[in-house]
């Protein structure tokens, strides 16, 4: 195992190296606090919003989030979604944990989509970790095509 952990030596330029090999690591790691590591709590999950003729589509990762964990509420023109991932590593006999990357905690997002959504229609649907809300634009804000006579 130890052999696993070790890093390759080049002359003279290992400072370096090791120093940039941390910048891109961090770089790429998702945002979480310092004072707690790998609590998720203030993690942002990365959201794609699409704008169609007649509804947003809003794409949300939520990896390791169970479905009975995620909570959506639209009040006031403001959507949030929360969800929580739990911890999975149980610490047993014998068991050495050598890192632990995965962030475990309560996430949220909110987006503030205006008084424009017909709330009442609004679904969600979640799969492989990808939550996809589709959010109907209230008859009152749907374009309107005008025929020229």
């Amino acid at each position: 195992m130890a052999a696993l952990m070790q890093s390759p030596t080049n002359s003279g330029w290992t400072l370096v190296n090791d120093e940039l090999d941390n910048l891109l690591e961090g770089f790429f790691r998702p945002l979480h606090r310092k004072s707690e590591p790998n609590a998720g709590a203030g993690v942002v999950p990365a959201m794609d919003v699409t704008e169609r003729e007649n509804e947003y589509v809003i794409r949300m990762d939520m990896p390791g989030v169970s479905r009975e964990n995620i909570d959506i509420t639209l009040a006031e023109g403001v959507l949030t979604i929360c969800g929580e991932v739990k911890r999975q590593y149980e610490e047993k006999t014998g068991d050495r944990l050598i890192r632990e990357e995965r962030v475990y905690g309560k996430l949220s997002r909110s987006v503030r989509l205006g008084s424009h959504i017909d709330e009442k229609k609004v679904a969600a649907n979640y799969k492989d970790g990808v939550l996809e809300l589709t959010l109907p634009k209230a008859e009152e804000v749907k374009p309107k095509k005008i025929t020229v006579s």
